[in-house]
């Protein structure tokens, strides 16, 4: 810390220590709690596609087992679903702003040095080149004909490159543990006399659902 304080080059700082840690905290909280405040609208909006998720858990683990990030190999159509609740409901309203270091020059576009650059990661998300409904939630995007998970090369909720989101793999962790944890001990229902669901976002920091209630019904199983 000394040396850092004595080197002009270092960017070391009490405001930048400041600032990083707060941006650790709004992108390790709020992506991750307004995606599972999705994905729980969903389930259920989707009671058909949220038993399939639970019955493959119960087919391959039961109840006894503890699910970690590592069984999600197991569990191809859960892994899907989760992805696709990335897909669908992107919780941005584009990529994390970058600043260019050097001018570049890409696809004839000229971008000076100190350029602030946002990616437009919808444009990719939601592609009717590919996706086959891109504006449905489709937990097959992700499945091939046999069911076998598939990894899309559009699918970017994270970005890509050097400069891809820190949080990523803590993220992935935080969604398919919390997910799985709860559709194991609970069934997730719309309120009694409440046919529809409001799909449309409020904007915000992020792109999160309208205030909502559900049911959380424990289900019969021991665990």
């Amino acid at each position: 810390e000394g040396d850092d304080k004595n080197d002009p080059e270092s960017t070391y700082d009490e405001e930048n220590l400041a600032q990083c840690i707060f941006d650790l905290f709004i992108a390790g909280t709020e992506t991750t709690a307004t995606t599972l405040q999705w994905a729980l609208l969903l389930m259920a909006a989707h009671p058909d596609i949220q038993d399939k998720v639970y019955k493959e858990i119960e087919d391959v683990f039961g109840s006894a087992h503890t699910i970690c990030y590592q069984d999600r190999k197991k569990l191809p159509y859960t892994n899907a679903v989760i992805h696709e609740i990335q897909r669908s409901n992107y919780i941005l309203l584009f990529g994390i702003p970058r600043q260019t270091v050097k001018d570049v020059h890409m696809r004839g576009f000229h971008i000076p040095k100190g350029s602030v650059v946002a990616t437009d990661l919808r444009s990719a998300l939601l592609d009717p080149k590919e996706w086959a409904t891109p504006h449905q939630f489709n937990p097959k995007h992700f499945l091939d004909k046999d069911g076998n998970f598939v990894d899309r090369e559009a699918f970017l909720p994270f970005g890509a490159g050097a400069r891809v989101c820190p949080g990523e793999q803590l993220a992935k962790i935080e969604l398919f543990v919390f997910l799985t944890s709860l559709l194991r001990v609970f069934s997730f229902q719309l309120p009694k006399g409440v046919k529809k669901t409001n799909m449309k976002p409020i904007v915000g920091i992020t792109i999160r659902p309208r205030p909502y209630r559900l049911c959380a019904i424990p289900r019969n199983s021991t665990s």
